[in-house]
């Protein structure tokens, strides 16, 4: 039966490439996802067919300079408009691009050096509080009540810093990586991931901690307000005139904001993916999959271990500290309960699910999973709500949709949800929807997922006991 699929798949894959096929299907279907999603932004399927179609064009054979301006055009012109006519579409998007990111940092430590990641997420934190201090009022509050703000207290710094601070949030976030990765040197596998869960957890309560003596993150309350980057109103302006009779209304300033944030973080994806597809591709990437693969093997062939796992560390959670400093800037609020472990498992499982290892794949793991999370599964629960406000029967059972419990809300179950979803991608798939091709590679020479390569990079240890 799968290779039926399998012949079906390929030979449908075959008839999409021929001759000028794929450019005309990429086309219609974006313009029909564009349109619709234009004329009913709050539809689901309409959503969906649109970023089907916008990620089509990966797939199929065409031209790489034809892909690259449809994924201009797409990323620089139509998603504003979309976002700019119901500004939920540019929160999803910029929620993919940040966690996008943050994925494919996660995945340099997992997938390319194999080193297990539970605390993912202090790095992350170490970006968005170190803007959330210095881009509000919290130095001039060091000696105050947590909370309380004397009237007329000037912000530390001018909102135009955010930009430099991207730069210092990925160096501070990569020196945090490598003092966390100092004791990662000593231990692997199961002992490795309890570490690094320790060390997230040290980051978490030290910002829910240090308002006292000196209040330096203002607790458990969090950092607010923290500055965003000055807006031109000539910017504005200009945008309007030209988007105006395309969004069908005038764009506020908030709205301004979103578009720029969206601009910002997609600018700092763009570079992640380069400098992650070269590190892959390089003599670092090459000696990170040795290390994965068998550490004691790759030693002995030279390989300096010790210094690439602490890059590994220092590379993972730059990007990480860079989306940050974003985050907290878009929020203009930061709370340790941002960064807790949940969100860590929530970053691993957009690695996992898309395909360790695999650069595309963990941003199509990263869209999967937001796009669950904040469209199919809060929807749903919305449309339940609105059936337990009307008068609505179930006709053969003759119940009555105001008697479901809220209990019962999709929204309520998403670790239920992906928690099932992960099962079944070990089962059926366990390289990944969208898997590198050398762990492609290994999945087919090892039978599938009974013979899987360990995680952690203890794979010559396995096979040796």
């Amino acid at each position: 039966m799968k290779e039926k699929i399998r012949s079906a798949a390929r030979s449908l894959g075959a008839m999409l490439n021929k001759g000028a096929t794929p450019y005309i299907l990429s086309v219609s279907l974006l313009v029909v996802g564009t349109i619709l999603v234009y004329l009913s932004p709050r539809s689901i399927p309409a959503f969906l067919l649109f970023a089907t179609a916008s990620s089509l064009s990966y797939f199929l054979d065409m031209k790489k300079p034809v892909k690259l301006g449809m994924a201009v055009l797409i990323a620089v012109v139509i998603i504003p408009i979309l976002g700019a006519r119901n500004i939920f579409y540019l929160e999803v998007i910029f929620q993919i691009a940040v966690f996008a990111a943050l994925a494919l940092g996660l995945n340099i430590v997992v997938g390319f050096s194999g080193l297990l990641n539970f605390g993912y997420m202090a790095f992350y934190a170490v970006g968005a509080y170190l803007w959330g201090f210095f881009g509000s009022q919290q130095p001039y509050l060091l000696h105050e009540i947590p909370g309380t703000a004397p009237p007329g207290t000037p912000f530390f710094l001018a909102p135009d810093w955010f930009y430099l601070f991207i730069f210092l949030g990925i160096i501070a976030a990569a020196i945090i990586g490598l003092l966390l990765g100092l004791p990662v040197l000593r231990v692997r596998g199961d002992y490795l991931a309890v570490i690094t869960l320790g060390s997230g957890e040290v980051i978490r309560q030290l910002a829910n901690n240090l308002d006292k003596p000196l209040n330096f993150t203002n607790g458990p309350q969090g950092i607010t307000p923290i500055q965003r980057p000055t807006l031109s109103p000539e910017l504005l302006a200009f945008f309007n005139r030209i988007f105006e009779p395309l969004v069908g209304h005038e764009v506020t300033v908030n709205q301004f904001y979103n578009i720029l944030f969206y601009l910002v973080a997609l600018l700092v994806v763009v570079v992640v993916i380069i400098v992650t597809y070269r590190l892959d591709d390089s003599k670092i990437g090459r000696a990170w999959a040795a290390i994965r693969e068998d550490e004691l093997a790759a030693q002995s062939m030279g390989i300096p271990a010790t210094k690439l796992k602490l890059g590994a560390f220092a590379v993972g959670a730059s990007f990480a500290g860079a989306m940050g400093v974003i985050f907290a800037a878009s929020r203009t609020f930061v709370s340790p309960e941002s960064f807790n472990f949940l969100q860590s498992v929530g970053v691993l499982t957009m690695v996992i699910l898309g395909g360790i290892g695999s650069i595309p794949g963990v941003i199509i793991g990263a869209a999967v999973v937001i796009v669950l999370n904040l469209q199919v599964l809060q929807s749903f629960s919305l449309f339940l709500a609105r059936l337990r406000q009307s008068e609505a029967v179930i006709p053969i059972i003759n119940f009555h949709w105001k008697d479901l419990s809220n209990q019962l809300d999709p929204s309520k179950y998403q670790r239920l949800v992906f928690g099932v979803i992960l099962i079944l991608m070990m089962i059926y798939r366990p390289s990944g929807i969208l898997p590198a091709s050398r762990r492609k590679r290994e999945f087919k020479k090892g039978g599938g997922a009974t013979d899987k390569p360990v995680v952690g990079g203890d794979q010559g240890e396995a096979d040796r006991d």
